[in-house]
């Protein structure tokens, strides 16, 4: 059928059609049920297939002419083939959702009135390489913090610091050392395995803190012998890079938009969980020794992502991993632009390598579901689709030869925007909270231009890669920006405009299809946004406090110098500082020293930095102490979260643009990034070390529970 010979309201009748099907009836659907988001698939994939046929035999099949324009033509379909191959094997994935909290509700019960000698064992592992103490400290506290009687801490140095033994030492956690380092972490691990001895063994990334209840509700679990791993989000109480660099403008557009990987671990997860092909993600996982024992006793080293692979291997030997999605750890996001890309090209490489190996998805003893789901195409195809439509556009400005042919207006209309709202629509159904179109798209764009190149040399020379560990804490920070995206992006988006006006001007168009001119420059223009917005991703946003912020509304009393006491209500407070309204004038000037109680946790010496119409500022003095833990107790194990709820996907699209003229305007100076001395720190010797835990003398909850005895 032509769509040219169509009338208008026909023309229009696919696009109302996703609308109705996808955009208004989808959100009512009961999407706990399988048929619902059935519906919404059929719904989708209507729309999709209709727009394949018509692709590829009206606008590549027919090509023909200069071979660089029908190759062109050809490269574009593929790739565009290619994504949608990708995208509907996460709609395949969508089909099924998990939700496991009414599983472990009754699990935890059960563990509870279990005597606790009956409990299993377990090892909690805290690998760490080079992180500081700032960061440390805290996953360290928050493991003895948890509550579950029968678990030991250790702490797997890899960079065998003296200072770090001795501060392990004096927490009474385990210490261990190795003699080498082979194998990065997935070594670290596999060398504590044969230390410890604990049936299970879960695993905590240096800045990974577990909540208190993290074992009682992941271990209930382990219960079906069938269960191998049980895994648990990726939660920040930080800000990533995109909320960091690109919503700074106001506090409101920061909270818009939920970081990153909401979108994996809330939906795709528990999808994944529906079909038993969820998989570890390394932190925060618990893993049966005895699924570890039929691979070997060893963590998979094949691979830089030996969680993944850890995951296919066992599934092989009949133990799943099982997808609990709730906010039992929280950990730091990427604090900076260096430190994102080391993380996700690492993502990147080691989801390839799986391609090459044996225990990857093309072995053996896996079903072809399992195949499909375990593909990690995706960093292949999206970086290469989002980019291709960037270029695409350009070439066709610049050069007049276009990404397909025997288009117009009206098949556009009738096939191509049907299709592309069904896709995004279908995605944001089944995720509405956690998909944000925009957003995905620029940050995809963003980096698309360092995780492409390092995808397509792994498929090259898929081995011999270094693992490089993502920096934290104080080695993490740095400013400037990335100069390579920022002026690529920049170059791509002057080039963009400059070829659109170019062809409005009769004297010196290049595109000869007038026609297809409104539709280009429509593409163009969103094109323009998209890298505007990618430009700002490349500034690296200033760190204005050294830690991050909770959201709270207790009351404390204060001490002044003079010994007067008053009370306040402290409505943020970090681990460095609080801020606070006072409920009459507070008779303190600016660096009077006071003294604060803070319920559960006990007297806090603090220094007023701020003090305004019954508004205090206050800068905590607080160093190693029986405080400054029950601190971190208080604010960093007990669920607490440093973000408010994300609104809709429009409101995040609206303030993603608004923060285009919001948006400061002078570049940071490039500074080199931020490094911990390793020439100041004193190094142990080269060989495998254990010092055993101590029992505590106080176990944290019970100092915890005097203190908030005294407040009351």
């Amino acid at each position: 059928m032509r769509a040219e010979t169509l009338p208008f309201t026909q023309l229009i009748s696919p696009t109302l059609f996703v609308l109705g099907a996808v955009y208004f009836l989808g959100p009512v659907l009961p999407l706990s049920r399988t048929w619902a988001r059935a519906v919404v698939f059929a719904a989708v994939w209507l729309i999709i297939g209709r727009y394949l046929i018509w692709r590829l035999f009206t606008t590549v099949l027919p090509a023909h002419g200069v071979w660089h324009e029908v190759a062109w033509v050809w490269v574009c379909f593929v790739v565009e083939l290619l994504a949608l191959a990708d995208a509907l094997i996460l709609y395949l994935i969508f089909l099924r959702k998990s939700d496991r909290r009414a599983e472990a509700n009754r699990h935890a019960a059960r563990l509870h009135s279990s005597p606790p000698h009956e409990l299993p064992s377990v090892d909690v592992y805290i690998p760490t390489h080079s992180e500081p103490l700032e960061v440390l400290e805290k996953t360290i506290t928050g493991a003895l913090c948890l509550e579950y009687p029968n678990f030991t801490v250790w702490v797997l140095d890899d960079g065998r610091r003296a200072w770090l033994k001795e501060f392990c030492e004096a927490k009474g956690v385990g210490y261990l050392t190795r003699p080498d380092n082979s194998y990065a972490k997935a070594g670290n691990i596999n060398h504590a395995l044969t230390k410890t001895s604990a049936e299970f063994f879960a695993v905590f990334d240096a800045d990974f803190i577990p909540q208190r209840r993290f074992l009682t509700r992941t271990m209930g679990f382990f219960s079906d012998p069938r269960i191998g791993v049980v895994q648990v989000p990726h939660a920040f109480y930080n800000r990533d890079v995109m909320q960091a660099n690109l919503m700074q403008a106001n506090l409101t557009m920061r909270k818009s938009v939920p970081d990153d990987q909401r979108f994996f671990f809330e939906s795709i997860m528990p999808s994944r969980d529906a079909w038993d092909a969820a998989f570890c993600c390394g932190s925060n996982s618990v893993t049966r020794r005895a699924a570890l024992r039929a691979i070997g006793d060893a963590l998979p080293t094949q691979s830089l992502t030996e969680d993944i692979l850890l995951s296919l291997m066992i599934l092989r030997e009949g133990y799943i991993t099982r997808y609990l999605c709730e906010r039992l750890a929280v950990g730091l996001a990427p604090e900076s632009i260096r430190a994102f890309f080391v993380q996700r090209r690492r993502w990147a490489r080691g989801a390839m390598q799986i391609l090459y190996l044996a225990a990857g998805p093309f072995g053996t003893r896996l079903s072809f579901a399992q195949r499909l789901f375990f593909l990690p195409t995706h960093w292949l195809t999206q970086a290469l689709l989002l980019l291709m439509s960037i270029v695409s556009p350009l070439v066709f400005l610049w050069t007049g030869v276009s990404p397909l042919i025997n288009v117009t207006t009206q098949s556009v209309l009738y096939y191509l925007v049907p299709m592309v709202l069904a896709v995004v629509g279908g995605i944001w159904v089944y995720a509405p909270r956690q998909y944000f179109p925009l957003a995905a798209q620029v940050l995809g764009t963003f980096q698309s231009f360092k995780v492409l190149p390092a995808v397509l040399t792994t498929l090259l020379r898929p081995f011999g890669h270094v693992f490089n560990v993502t920096p934290k804490g104080t080695a993490a920070v740095e400013s400037g920006y990335d100069h390579g995206i920022f002026w690529t992006a920049a170059l791509l988006m002057a080039a963009t405009s400059v070829g659109l006006l170019i062809n409005t001007s009769p004297d010196w168009r290049i595109v000869t299809q007038l026609s297809l001119l409104p539709m280009v420059a429509l593409w163009s223009s969103i094109n323009v946004i998209v890298l505007f917005l990618v430009c700002m991703l490349a500034l690296q946003a200033p760190v204005r406090r050294t830690e991050e912020r909770f959201a709270i509304d207790e009351s404390v009393q204060i001490i002044g110098a003079s010994g007067a006491l008053s009370t306040a209500v402290v409505k943020d407070i970090s681990l460095s500082g609080a801020a606070m309204v006072v409920d009459r004038p507070l008779d303190a000037k600016i660096g009077e020293r006071l003294r604060l109680f803070i319920t559960e946790v006990g007297f806090v010496a603090a220094t007023v930095i701020r003090s305004n119409d019954g508004q205090v500022g206050v800068q905590f003095d607080l160093p190693a102490s029986a405080e400054r833990d029950l601190l971190i107790r208080k604010l960093f194990t007990a669920g607490r979260d440093t973000h408010n709820d994300v609104g809709s996907a429009w409101s995040a699209t609206a303030t993603m643009l608004t923060s285009i003229w919001k948006t400061r305007t002078e570049l940071l100076p490039s500074a080199s990034p931020a490094t911990f001395a390793a020439t100041d720190v004193e190094r142990l010797p080269a060989r495998s070390l254990v010092v055993p835990p101590q029992p505590p003398v106080i176990r944290l909850s019970d100092l915890s529970e005097a203190r908030r005895g005294i407040a009351a």
